[in-house]
C-alpha cells in the first residue's frame, strides 16, 4: 500500500513537472526564434510560424477596423441621442403654452359649468317656493272657520307669489347667459385640446423615429462586437497553433544550450525542469522495479485481510450501537423496583429497636427486605454492600422473576435472579450489568459462581416490603 501511494505521488509530481518543462520550453522557443533561424532542421517550424504570424496580423488589422467601426457607431448613437433630446426639448417648448391654454380653458369651462348649475338650482328652488306658497294659500282657504287675520295672511302670500315670476324671469335670462358662456368655454377647450394633441402626436412621432434609428445603430454595434469576438477567438486559435512550433524550437535550443540574448534565464529554467523530470522518471522506474518484485499472493492476502476487517466492522458496529446501555440491566416488563440504602437503614431508630426488643422477628424482617441478596456467596450484609436494588417482573406464562443488585462498597456488584418456583441463581459474568459505584452506573458481575440457593417466598417478601417501607425509607 505504501508503495502504491509512493507511485501515485511520483506520478502526480511527474505530471506537474512535465507541464512546467513544456511551459519553459515554449517560452524559450518564443524568445529564441531568431537563434532558431541558424538551424536548417528548424526551417519548417520557422516557415509555419511566419505564416501564422501573417494570419495573426491580418486578424489584428480586422479587429482594429471593427473596433474603429464600433467607436464610430457609438459616436453616431450619441449624436442621435443628442438630436433626439434637442428635438424633444423644442417640441416641449411649443407644447408648454398650449398646455397652459388648455388648462386655462378647462378652468373657465369648469367655472361656467358651476355657474350654470347654480342658476339651475336657483330655478328649481324658485319653482319649489311657488308650489309651497300655493299650497299654503290653499290650506288657508280650506280653514273653517277662517282665522281673524285671514286677509293679512292671504295678502302676504299673494305678494310673495307675485315676486316669484320676476325672479324666475331673471334666472331664466341668467341661465341663457351661463349656457352661452359654458358652450363658448367648451369650444375653446376643445380647440386647445386639439392643438395640444397635434403637438403630442408630433412628439411621439419624433421620439419613435429617433428610437428606431437608435435601435438600428445598436444592432450594428452588436453585429460588430460579434465579429470582434469571432476574430479574437480565431486569433487565439492561431496562437495555440504556434505552440507546437515554439515547443520544438525550445527543445532544440535547450538541447544545444543556446539561450536568447534578451532572456538567458529561460535556458536555465528549462535545464532545471528537465533535470527534475529525469530524476522523477528514474524514481518511477525504481518504484516499478520494486512493484514487480512484490509477491502477488501476499498482496492478495493483505487485500483479503483488509476486506474481512471492514466486513466485521460493518457487522459489529450496528450491533454495538443498538445494544442497551450499562444501566439498562432490568427488563421492560418490571412490575416493582425497591432500592434500600443499607447505611441509612442501619442508622435508623426502628431497626435498632426491633433488634433489641424483638430479636426473634428482626431476622425474618431483614430476610424479607434483602431477599436473595442475603444468600449471595462472598457477600456479608450489611458490611459489604452499600445499597440493595430489588425488582420483580412477570414473564409471558405469568411466571414471576426477581432481580437483585448488591454492589459492594468497592464497586464489584453481585446479581441474583429468582425464576419460576422462586429459586434464585447468581447471574454469570457479563450476563447482567450493575452499578460501578453506589450511585448510578452498573457493570458486569465478575467472579460470580452459579449455585443453588434456598427458595425465596416472593409474596411474603412483598408483604414485608409493603408493611415496613413507609417507616424505613428516610
Amino acid at each position: 500500500m505504501a508503495l502504491k501511494i509512493k507511485r501515485q505521488r511520483t506520478r502526480m509530481a511527474l505530471r506537474h513537472q512535465r507541464r512546467l518543462l513544456q511551459r519553459s520550453e515554449i517560452n524559450l522557443g518564443r524568445e529564441g526564434t531568431a537563434q532558431a533561424a541558424n538551424f536548417p532542421e528548424l526551417r519548417n517550424e520557422i516557415v509555419a510560424l511566419k505564416k501564422l504570424e501573417q494570419e495573426q496580423k491580418e486578424l489584428a488589422l480586422r479587429i482594429a477596423q471593427l473596433e474603429e467601426g464600433i467607436k464610430r457607431i457609438e459616436a453616431e448613437r450619441q449624436q442621435n441621442t443628442e438630436d433626439q433630446n434637442a428635438a424633444i426639448a423644442k417640441l416641449e417648448a411649443e407644447k408648454k403654452p398650449l398646455l397652459q391654454q388648455r388648462n386655462q380653458a378647462k378652468t373657465t369651462a369648469d367655472v361656467c359649468e358651476r355657474e350654470l348649475a347654480a342658476v339651475e338650482r336657483r330655478i328649481r328652488e324658485n319653482e319649489t317656493a311657488d308650489r309651497n306658497l300655493l299650497k299654503q294659500l290653499s290650506d288657508l282657504h280650506a280653514l273653517d272657520p277662517a282665522p281673524a287675520d285671514f286677509e293679512a295672511l292671504a295678502a302676504t302670500i299673494n305678494a310673495r307669489r307675485a315676486r316669484l315670476p320676476e325672479e324666475r324671469a331673471e334666472l331664466m335670462r341668467a341661465r341663457l347667459g351661463s349656457a352661452d358662456a359654458a358652450s363658448l368655454a367648451k369650444e375653446k377647450l376643445l380647440a386647445a385640446e386639439s392643438e395640444l394633441a397635434v403637438v403630442e402626436k408630433k412628439i411621439e412621432r419624433v421620439r419613435s423615429e429617433f428610437e428606431a434609428r437608435d435601435r438600428k445603430l445598436n444592432e450594428n454595434i452588436r453585429v460588430q462586437q460579434e465579429a470582434v469576438r469571432e476574430a479574437r477567438a480565431r486569433h487565439h486559435k492561431v496562437e495555440e497553433r504556434k505552440t507546437p512550433a515554439y515547443l520544438n524550437i525550445g527543445r532544440h535550443l535547450s538541447a544545444q544550450g543556446i539561450a536568447p540574448p534578451n532572456a538567458p534565464h529561460l535556458l536555465t529554467d528549462a535545464h532545471r525542469h528537465r533535470g527534475t523530470v529525469d530524476q522523477l522518471l528514474q524514481h518511477r522506474a525504481e518504484l516499478t522495479t520494486l512493484s514487480n518484485q512484490i509477491d502477488m499472493q501476499e498482496l492478495r492476502k493483505f487485500y483479503f485481510s483488509v476486506v474481512s476487517i471492514l466486513a466485521l466492522l460493518a457487522i459489529i458496529l450496528p450491533v454495538a450501537v443498538k445494544s442497551p446501555r450499562k444501566r439498562e440491566w432490568l427488563p421492560q416488563e418490571t412490575d416493582m423496583i425497591l432500592s434500600i440504602n443499607i447505611e441509612q437503614l442501619e442508622r435508623a431508630d426502628i431497626p435498632k429497636r426491633w433488634r433489641k426488643d424483638q430479636p426473634e422477628i428482626w431476622p425474618k424482617v431483614w430476610l424479607g427486605l434483602v431477599g436473595a441478596a442475603a444468600l449471595t456467596p462472598g457477600l456479608t450484609l450489611p458490611r459489604d454492600a452499600v445499597h440493595i436494588t430489588r425488582a420483580v417482573s412477570t414473564d409471558e406464562p405469568e411466571t414471576p422473576r426477581e432481580f437483585c443488585c448488591c454492589p459492594r462498597g468497592t464497586g464489584n456488584p453481585r446479581h441474583r435472579r429468582s425464576r419460576g418456583s422462586g429459586r434464585a441463581r447468581s447471574r454469570p459474568a457479563g450476563d447482567e450489568t450493575g452499578p460501578e459505584d453506589h450511585r448510578s452506573t452498573f457493570q458486569p458481575v465478575s467472579g460470580a459462581r452459579s449455585r443453588e440457593c434456598p427458595p425465596v417466598d416472593l409474596p411474603e417478601s412483598a408483604r414485608s416490603l409493603a408493611r415496613f417501607s413507609s417507616d424505613l425509607l428516610p
